[in-house]
């Protein structure tokens, strides 16, 4: 399943809400540094055509690429397969699942982890210090924060909604609530809301932020030793400079992932 240093690579992670597509040339596996695309490009799964990675990916052609998929959306990946059978472009396709992955999963179904939440593993393997575990925070439409141990093994950990997941709930399952358009978690709000919204913005951002500190350092009191944190997702910047000085942010780590998968 590896990929030759020869041909491209372009990885997909294929999100409930959003595809992540990045293209790495060919390189050989890093020693100490993550492997990066040479360029990103971001998709709506369920609404967008596809056509203009058609553009996107010039010079290359698609049937030219060898297509790694990591989904956790079967509606999604079914469209974009799809779409590549249409201009006969599925021959160098595979979409990767656990057994694939070069990592030890202690979990009673290991099966129905999301495979995200594993290759963010394979890449935070490539980068903790040797015999210190990890905890690994990924926002996306949901929030995931992940224990690695300090020999390397995926141990499970908690997940529980998005901030826009979390605000459509409030607007959903409430009477008087609005709908908030909150994506991400870039700028903090007041902790004091004095309005309704500006309420619920703090309640959503500082929950948020809260609830992956808690986990922390529950986590870390139950391996008894202090993790090294890695936070990847779409506002992890400004998240990460929030958790304290252990959190260390790394933009796409499930594409890492899926590139240190294909080059074994």
């Amino acid at each position: 399943m590896s990929v030759t240093q020869q041909t491209p690579l372009l990885a997909v992670d294929i999100g409930n809400s959003r595809m992540k597509l990045g293209l790495f040339e060919s390189f050989d596996t890093p020693t100490e540094q993550l492997p990066r695309p040479m360029r990103t490009c971001e998709l709506s799964t369920l609404d967008e055509p596809f056509d203009e990675l058609i553009t996107w990916l010039q010079p290359h052609t698609i049937e030219a690429l060898s297509w790694r998929l990591g989904t956790v959306n079967l509606l999604g990946s079914t469209r974009l397969i799809a779409w590549l059978r249409e201009r006969d472009a599925a021959g160098g396709l595979m979409m990767l699942a656990r057994d694939d992955l070069p990592l030890e999963v202690d979990l009673e179904r290991p099966d129905m982890v999301g495979v995200d939440r594993l290759l963010a593993a394979v890449a935070v393997n490539h980068l903790r210090t040797p015999d210190v575990p990890a905890v690994i925070v990924d926002l996306g439409t949901a929030i995931t924060v992940d224990l690695l141990s300090a020999s390397g093994v995926f141990r499970g950990g908690a997940i529980w909604p998005g901030i826009a997941m979390a605000a459509q709930a409030l607007h959903e399952f409430t009477d008087l609530l609005p709908k908030l358009e909150v994506s991400s978690l870039d700028e903090p709000p007041s902790v004091l809301g004095t309005s309704t919204v500006d309420a619920m913005r703090s309640g959503l951002y500082w929950g948020a932020i809260g609830g992956v500190k808690e986990l922390i350092a529950r986590l870390a009191d139950e391996i008894g030793q202090a993790p090294r944190v890695f936070v990847t997702g779409g506002a992890a910047q400004a998240f990460a400079t929030r958790l304290g000085p252990s959190a260390e942010f790394v933009p796409d780590l499930v594409l890492a992932g899926i590139a240190l998968t294909s080059a074994r």
